[in-house]
């Protein structure tokens, strides 16, 4: 309710939702002359999938530090998972309107399918559910809002921007690719991208970036079960 109300009396938050995928698209395509108008579109999706799963820290903190909300829930019967899982449909309530956009554009220029497609959500999906754990951890430990929003422009920064979630790979040279793949999101984008059929990967290392990119997100979704702070003890 929260975010509908803020986007339909605040059309400056849809302003910023749109705003960021759009820009790198817009910035790759002119670039690459639109030859990697395609990429750009599935980069846009991950990035927005990402930054809405990361930006949970963001309002969580707002709510737990300035508002006290997470003191309230605590003690009520409501758990951490069904908190979390609210304010989670709320995110992507945020970032329905650059969804849909990419998704039009999606449609109109990348022709794919149902298979593909499905696997191109699978790995978005996957995204969301690791930068969610990552949010949540994060939220449970900061102290303050503008701490907060340090570390959410900090990890949308390193997850979403510099990896090439915008272009293949292949751009990177070589001694440097290495450093790319210490990034979850650069496996979501191999994956995405040999999906759509715009980079061809030996079957191998297409069953590796699976099992890689799972791995993450489960590993990110352990430690914050263990590490995150749902109540003061």
């Amino acid at each position: 309710m929260l975010s509908v109300y803020e986007m339909r009396n605040y059309p400056v938050v849809l302003v910023n939702t749109v705003l960021s995928p759009f820009s790198f698209l817009l910035i790759i395509t002119l670039a690459s002359k639109g030859t990697l108008f395609g990429e750009a579109i599935e980069g846009g999706l991950i990035m927005t999938m990402f930054s809405a799963g990361t930006s949970l820290q963001a309002d969580l903190s707002h709510l737990k530090n300035d508002f006290k909300l997470q003191d309230i829930v605590v003690a009520t019967p409501t758990s951490a998972l069904v908190y979390v899982t609210g304010m989670t449909i709320a995110e992507l309530i945020y970032a329905a309107p650059a969804l849909a956009l990419l998704s039009i554009l999606f449609a109109l220029y990348v022709h794919v399918s149902t298979i593909q497609v499905g696997a191109i959500v699978a790995v978005m999906l996957l995204m969301f559910f690791a930068s969610v754990s990552l949010g949540f951890l994060l939220a449970t430990i900061s102290s303050d809002i503008v701490q907060s929003y340090s570390f959410s422009r900090i990890f949308t920064t390193l997850f979403s921007t510099i990896p090439p979630v915008y272009y293949p790979i292949t751009y990177i040279p070589l001694p440097y690719r290495y450093l790319a793949y210490l990034s979850p999101t650069t496996y979501a984008s191999e994956i995405a991208q040999n999906a759509a059929g715009l980079l061809p990967e030996p079957g191998t290392s297409l069953a590796i970036a699976w099992v890689i990119l799972i791995a993450t997100t489960v590993l990110f979704f352990v430690i914050t079960i263990k590490k995150s702070k749902w109540r003061d003890r």
